[in-house]
């Protein structure tokens, strides 16, 4: 009975991831108005009745994926914040796996294009809009914090650390949606190219 359950969980948290990698590239491709909870309901293979027990609108499958994808990007600010590394070390190792996950996961460059394309919409629930205006800032801050110890000890260029960070990410947001456009012809730059920007020689 308890491995019965345990399963039925599992094959519920595996759907579930299902809808929401589904409703991720609709979202990405089309927006949230013009993306129907039929058409997740169909690109996952599910029944519009099934996909109610999971989910009660559209809008709240879009706030979910906005609240999973600033999780995951300050968890991860955070850790790099905390490791025992140089900050020239840091920044490398951030471009490096940053350019890596793109390559490789396909949800994450349209993560990157939803966060963009959410933060220039008004039209999006008022629930994202506050997930967003909370969470935002934070990987600047993460980053530009990094920045300012790599001045501090003569590893980093004396620009602004606020502008470099604002260069950190808007880069790897330029490729994460040229990425979502692109898709398999995308291949990631050398990270050397990105790092050159902010290491003194």
């Amino acid at each position: 009975m308890t491995r019965n359950k345990e399963l039925n969980q599992k094959i519920k948290e595996e759907r579930r991831q299902q809808i929401l990698s589904n409703a991720l590239m609709l979202f990405a491709q089309r927006g949230l108005a013009a993306t129907k909870i039929i058409d997740i309901a169909s690109a996952s293979d599910i029944s519009q009745g099934l996909m109610y027990h999971y989910y009660k609108s559209k809008e709240e499958i879009f706030i979910e994926l906005i609240r999973i994808a600033f999780d995951r990007m300050n968890e991860a600010c955070r850790w790099l914040v905390s490791q025992p590394l140089s900050p020239r070390e840091k920044i490398k190792f951030a471009i490096e796996e940053l350019l890596k996950l793109l390559e490789q996961n396909e949800d994450a460059s349209r993560y990157h294009l939803l966060i963009a394309q959410a933060t220039a919409s008004d039209a999006i629930p008022e629930e994202a809009k506050n997930i967003i205006k909370k969470e935002n800032t934070f990987p600047y801050e993460a980053i530009a914090s990094i920045i300012a110890e790599g001045q501090k000890n003569g590893s980093i260029k004396m620009y602004d650390t606020k502008e470099l960070a604002m260069v950190f990410w808007t880069s790897i947001n330029g490729l994460a949606i040229y990425k979502a456009v692109h898709g398999k012809k995308f291949k990631a730059p050398d990270a050397n190219i990105l790092a050159s920007m902010f290491f003194k020689e």
